[in-house]
């Protein structure tokens, strides 16, 4: 049975249940219903999906007051989530222990993620201006039963900000800001101008364009490995990253350019109901990937340069209330993203030059039931959708030879990626909820999920053709049980699908472990979640703590390989040649984390969150080993005082354990210090004003000049530098 027959079987059963269900199910006696309809509608929003679920939202006040340099580094504070940086103008968060395709990216309810995530961390997170989030949320744990493939690890959904429409304005109503940043530890200047313009009663438009200059970034110095290279069987001679100029703080190979857009419509239909149209720009200029500029076995001549990173993304949204039983909401949306990037690696006299990008179409259709009664005290609700992309590829490379009077250039018969490829992948779901009394809520989900893959064949570059195919079921249950009043317990168990995309099964690039070759034969990975988690909200205090236990079959990780013979960039590299396999045994991914905030009142506020896990798979030589790149135990503590007028004081401390645990490929990547990275604890002080009209927003960071880089990142953190951010809103 093919991939259309399945779908459509698939629909219409789903059709058939929504209709039964309709006709046979009561109404919940003890509720009024609305005049012409049995049904009762409960008062909340889309984002159920996360009732239950191991959730933090950041907040725009949060952002404005942390001053995070990125939208990944705004999750700093977010427990189970660690942010490694390959590179200054690059980070990628880490949920659980995993990131890069396993971390599903989600703007506005749609994809960031696409077919050319890399297996590790990727630049892509960084393409959503930090300014234009009014709040993001992580859902750590798989969750693709509602929210799709590639979300093993969690999710990170960010939410824009909206024009602001009140319903009792008439006419014209035309607000505007302009806010301006300057931080001293990587020279950056920058801002951003927005305008806020309510048409009328019911229709806003909000728009907006920024521009950031970043110069070098100074650390407090260079960090030094848990052991020596001979003690790991590495070359003494063998270096690390980053390089530093000679004032042996600044750091070679960072700082970037940076221009965003960004315009958003809306006009609301009624209660409810509106009509979304959006486009969101960035262009990143000049952007050095630090562990290869320069590598760690080349001169400083040598440097990797991502020339351009931009991301196109337009789409328009409908959030209706048709008002029938069994689509009491419905959001309808299509979107078209383009992710381009051009680069340049240059080691004199030659420059190797790549230009990949990716053409993303995607639609989706989310609904929601009314409420059916069962019986006393006991009623369901649920949700459905369907959502899909199709993406393809342009792909070229080439090599110039600066000649003493001329150059050569050299088109190669394949790019990073191959040229002409194409991927799709996409589900339908239902994911109904039980309600027994007042305390208890059951949860369940199905998805079929599918994807396909089709790649051109290149004999010049010994590459095959690629045209699979995969598809599957996965599902998920949860408990949810007001045990005790301030009390809640819950229990969920949830599978994961990733199929392999087109990183994973074409790609040839330089990494931080080796140059990586491409595997056609990739199957895809499966995963299952199950976590505990409990939740006390008592008076001025709140506690909330999770386990949680992942294990996932054919986990892909990085194992040597050989170079194809006519790729002289692999032949070249002075680092080993790896690619993605498959692992035989299952990989575990276990740990937990916790949050604490109170609230003793006069204006003081704190919070504190811890994490840790713990994760292996199998060894190249047969056995275990500890999984790639897992974070050490890790946390962070705030404490936050407001008074009169708008005023606000906080002090804020990050710190983690040293992590000697190492992978394969972890030994041999140039980001990870001989042996392991250094633990380390970081403090910075925060003052500032927040009036209507005027924000101003100072963080003193790293307070005491501690030397200290995040595990698996290729850039030491910021030595002590002040960070000052004024906005005007006249």
């Amino acid at each position: 049975m093919g991939f259309g027959q399945i779908a459509r079987t698939f629909f219409a059963l789903a059709g058939f249940a929504s209709v039964a269900a309709a006709q046979t199910l009561e109404i919940r006696p003890d509720d009024p219903a609305p005049e012409d309809e049995g049904i009762v509608v409960r008062e909340k929003k889309a984002e159920d999906a996360k009732d239950g679920r191991a959730t933090t939202r950041t907040t725009r006040s949060q952002l404005d007051e942390r001053q995070a340099r990125s939208a990944p580094e705004a999750l700093r504070y977010t427990p189970g989530v660690y942010v490694q940086q390959t590179a200054h103008g690059q980070a990628s968060p880490y949920i659980r222990g995993q990131t890069g395709r396993r971390t599903l990216l989600l703007f506005d309810g749609l994809r960031i993620n696409h077919a050319l995530f890399r297996e590790g961390p990727n630049q892509y997170f960084v393409t959503v201006d930090a300014r234009t989030i009014d709040s993001v949320e992580v859902v750590r744990g798989a969750a693709g039963v509602e929210l799709g493939a590639d979300a093993i690890a969690g999710a990170v959904l960010v939410h824009p900000l909206e024009p602001d429409v009140d319903p009792d304005r008439q006419g014209l109503h035309v607000q505007p800001k302009a806010a301006f940043r300057h931080a001293t530890a990587d020279g950056e200047v920058g801002g951003r101008l927005q305008l806020d313009a309510q048409l009328g009663r019911a229709t806003g438009l909000l728009v907006g364009a920024g521009y950031r200059d970043v110069e070098r970034l100074e650390a407090a110095g260079p960090i030094h490995g848990l052991k020596t290279p001979a003690e790991v069987g590495l070359p003494a001679a063998e270096k690390q990253v980053p390089r530093f100029a000679d004032d042996g703080r600044t750091q070679l190979g960072t700082g970037f350019r940076e221009l965003t857009g960004d315009a958003r419509l809306v006009h609301r239909l009624g209660p409810g109901e509106t009509l979304t149209a959006a486009l969101y720009l960035y262009r990143q200029y000049d952007a050095p990937r630090t562990d290869q500029c320069p590598p760690p076995e080349a001169p400083e001549t040598h440097c990797l340069t991502y020339d351009e990173q931009f991301r196109t993304h337009a789409y328009a949204k409908a959030a209706l209330q048709p008002g029938t039983a069994a689509m009491r909401r419905l959001e309808l949306a299509a979107a078209y993203q383009r992710q381009h990037q051009r680069a340049s690696n240059s080691h004199e006299p030659f420059v190797n030059g790549r230009r990949d990008d990716i053409d993303q179409y995607e639609v989706l259709a989310r609904g929601a039931t009314g409420w059916f009664g069962l019986g006393p005290n006991l009623g369901i609700e649920g949700r459905y959708g369907v959502d899909g992309t199709f993406e393809t590829i342009e792909s070229a490379a080439w090599d110039i030879w600066h000649r003493t009077h001329d150059s050569l250039l050299n088109l190669r018969p394949r790019g990073q990626y191959v040229d002409g490829s194409e991927y799709a992948q996409g589900g339908v779901w239902a994911a109904p909820r039980l309600h027994v009394g007042d305390g208890l809520l059951l949860r369940a989900g199905a998805r079929w999920a599918f994807a396909a893959a089709d790649s051109p064949a290149v004999p010049d570059a010994e590459t095959v053709a690629v045209d699979e195919g995969w598809s599957a079921f996965v599902a998920n249950g949860g408990v949810e049980w007001n045990a005790w009043g301030p009390l809640t317990l819950m229990l969920n168990a949830e599978q994961g699908f990733r199929p392999p995309n087109l990183d994973d099964l074409t790609a040839r690039q330089a990494t931080g472990q080796g140059y990586q070759v491409e595997n056609p034969d990739l199957d895809p990975e499966r995963a299952l979640t199950l976590e505990v988690g409990a939740r006390l909200d008592w008076r001025w205090l709140t506690l909330e703590g999770w386990a949680f236990r992942s294990t996932l079959d054919d986990a892909m990780e990085r194992r040597a390989a050989e170079c194809p013979p006519s790729d002289r960039e692999c032949r070249s590299n002075r680092r080993i040649a790896v690619r993605l396999v498959n692992l035989g045994d299952t990989a575990v991914i276990q740990g937990f984390e916790g949050e604490a905030r109170v609230r003793p009142g006069l204006g003081f506020e704190g919070r504190a969150t811890v994490s840790y896990a713990h994760g292996e798979g199998e060894a190249p030589t047969g056995g275990r080993q500890p999984l790639s790149r897992i974070p050490p135990l890790n946390g962070t503590a705030e404490a936050r005082w407001s008074g009169a007028g708008g005023l606000y004081l906080g002090a804020a401390t990050r710190w983690a354990a040293e992590q000697a645990r190492l992978s394969f490929g972890d030994i041999h990547d140039a980001r990870i210090p001989f042996g392991g990275t250094p633990g380390y604890v970081v403090h910075e002080l925060r003052a500032g004003i927040v009036r209507p009209g005027f924000t101003l927003n100072l963080v003193l960071d790293n307070l005491t000049d501690e030397a200290y880089r995040v595990h698996g990142s290729a850039v030491n953190g910021a030595g002590r530098g002040l960070v000052v951010n004024v906005e005007v809103a006249p």
